[in-house]
């Protein structure tokens, strides 16, 4: 993460200047590049010094879009991405995106505009309470009423942000102290008692768990977001705590890429749309080492028999995650990139590395058994799996993909190559529908280098695809993969599995059988963009190469998609992890009478 640069000129010498001033001169001290917002009322005393700023702003369409496009950045780069709104209206539409970076440890600092301080309470126009509506769905929110706090809050926040566990932090500044004048000084001292998270692991603990790992005869490494979160160090180690010990792994969707998907010791995803081997490997588990995971009940499905032979070690930085859902026999707290390191090296110390074979020999015959795949749909449409495989396949390997929440989120965990943490973006706690958009456009920003896909649903994109506009008017080039089955895909695969084919309310129309309303192709034109469209197989690799060609403004590919594929395997929700079916009616043998 980036270090608040040194003090500006002037050094500890205070500066006279407005509360305003003192907004946008501490986020240059913080080294802030960039903001996503949209100004109005209480927030414009801050948006007139911003204009003569070397922040960059980008104008977003809506707040939402703000907080994702902020949630974007930062889950792609590791920096705390930052989002700015007015009061009312302008910040609670930021909360959806508090909540999502929230769950899913993204540093990110709102700053939002308040009322002037009299007015507080009285109901004032666009007066809204969203300190005290974001405190449950955030790190942290400040109120600031004092022009001479602005610039402690905001580096508190900006500190709590990217630090321990990451999360959002919110900071209501009241239009009062924007106009008002203080002297503004450069370092600021923080004043956060009892914010002291811990990084460091307790030695003690990881022995123990190196002991476990090393006795164990069946051990799986859960890989969280966590190490994602920690970075390019814990990645590394985990690598070398794999390949030490021998042992197999299964990562979190929002553990992707923290070991690559090609890695032969990787068994795909744990969980109610998980791989076969992956979902048995937990379940038959005599050990599990957790590193940086919520076990959130998309993972374990019904607790009371998820992995029912397994010792349980659980490291996390939040102390408040381990033990919350499941017994843990192991807790450890601290940063995943110091745990793995720990790990690592004690396992570098064994004398040999202990004996996994039977374990490894029962995985590997699940993974010749159950291979990833899916049927060709019968209605002689695209095959929504086809087409990000294809996509896998072309796009270049450092590419960014943020996807979507539904069924084409599961499939571009299942189908692309992910070899990289950072690289595939997810809405993963909250499952926020809307995400990709926005979220591909932060990451553009903060990778301008890369390529950068979406791969969004025709329902997601409908909820947040006006900021393509964004994208056009500001030379933000991402690419949208538009996977288009003309429904809301997962709701419709439940209402085929568990509703009697009753599709109430999940048709959206946009399909080329249908009112295609809207025609997609004319809106990404309207939207400034490049557009296309493909329906058949043979052209899909035509059409990507051709999207991957235009560099001068965003591209969206409207893939018309059959309606009827689903995802598989699958786990019914709340059912035991025992019930996983990798087709409709099949379900695998896993013959572990043997154990």
């Amino acid at each position: 993460m980036t270090e608040p640069k040194p003090a500006p000129p002037g050094g500890r010498s205070p500066q006279r200047l407005t509360g305003a001033e003192s907004i946008v001169k501490t986020l240059e001290a913080l080294g802030v590049e960039v903001i996503f917002g949209i100004p109005g009322g209480t927030i414009l005393p801050t948006y007139d010094p911003l204009y003569a700023s070397k922040i960059r702003h980008v104008l977003v369409r809506h707040e939402q879009g703000a907080g994702h496009a902020a949630t974007g950045y930062a889950a792609s780069s590791g920096q705390v991405g930052v989002c700015m709104a007015t009061s009312g209206p302008g910040a609670t539409n930021l909360i959806t995106a508090l909540a999502d970076a929230n769950i899913d440890s993204v540093p990110v600092l709102a700053i939002t505009g308040q009322v002037g301080a009299q007015a507080i309470g009285t109901d004032a126009f666009q007066e809204a309470d969203i300190v005290g509506a974001t405190m449950p769905l955030t790190k942290h929110s400040f109120l600031v009423k004092d022009a001479a706090q602005i610039a402690p809050a905001i580096s508190a926040a900006y500190h709590i942000a990217r630090s321990g566990r990451p999360g959002p932090v919110l900071v209501d500044i009241t239009k009062s102290a924007q106009t008002e004048s203080t002297d503004w000084r450069w370092p600021v001292k923080m004043d956060l008692p009892g914010y002291k998270p811990v990084t460091k692991p307790h030695l003690k603990q990881v022995r123990q768990a190196a002991q476990a790992l090393a006795e164990a005869k069946r051990p799986v490494i859960l890989a969280g977001g966590g190490i994602v979160r920690a970075g390019g160090r814990a990645k590394r180690d985990l690598a070398k705590l794999v390949d030490r010990s021998g042992a197999p792994v299964v990562i979190t969707l929002m553990g992707v890429g923290s070991l690559p998907d090609s890695h032969p010791a990787n068994l795909g995803m744990g969980g109610m749309h998980g791989s076969v081997p992956a979902v048995a490997a937990l379940q038959g588990a005599d050990l599990i080492v957790a590193i940086g995971s919520r076990f959130d009940d998309r993972l374990t499905g019904d607790l009371t028999t998820f992995a029912p032979r397994a010792k349980l070690v659980h490291a996390d930085i939040d102390p408040a995650e381990i033990g919350k859902n499941i017994p843990v026999d192991i807790p450890i707290v601290g940063d995943a990139a110091q745990v793995l390191a720990e790990l690592a090296e004690l396992a570098g110390a064994w004398d040999a590395k202990p004996d996994y074979r039977h374990w490894w020999d029962y995985l590997n015959g699940l993974r010749e058994s159950y291979p990833p795949g899916y049927d060709e749909p019968s209605d002689g449409r695209l095959a929504p799996q086809y087409v990000i495989e294809r996509l896998s396949a072309l796009a270049p390997q450092d590419a960014i993909f943020a996807s979507g929440v539904g069924q084409h989120q599961m499939w571009a965990q299942q189908f692309l190559d992910i070899s990289g943490g950072r690289q595939l973006l997810n809405s993963g706690g909250l499952g926020t529908m809307g995400y990709a958009a926005p979220a591909a456009m932060g990451a553009q920003v903060a990778n301008p280098d890369r390529q950068v896909w979406a791969v969004d649903g025709d329902g997601c994109f409908q909820m947040t695809g006006h900021e393509l506009v964004t994208c056009a008017l500001n030379g933000i080039g991402i690419k949208v993969a538009l996977i288009n089955n003309s429904s809301l895909g997962m709701v419709r695969q439940w209402q085929t599995l568990f509703y009697g084919q009753r599709y109430s309310n999940t048709d959206l129309h946009t399909g080329d059988d249908t009112a295609m309303i809207p025609d997609f192709v004319k809106l990404a034109d309207a939207y400034g963009c490049a557009a296309l469209r493909c329906a058949a197989a043979e052209d899909v690799d035509q059409v990507i190469k051709q999207a991957m060609a235009i560099n001068d403004r965003p591209v969206l590919i409207d893939f018309q998609v059959s309606r009827d594929a689903q995802v598989w395997p699958m786990i019914a929700g709340g059912a035991s992890n025992d019930t996983i079916e990798y087709a409709r009616g099949l379900a695998p043998a896993f013959e572990r009478d043997e154990f």
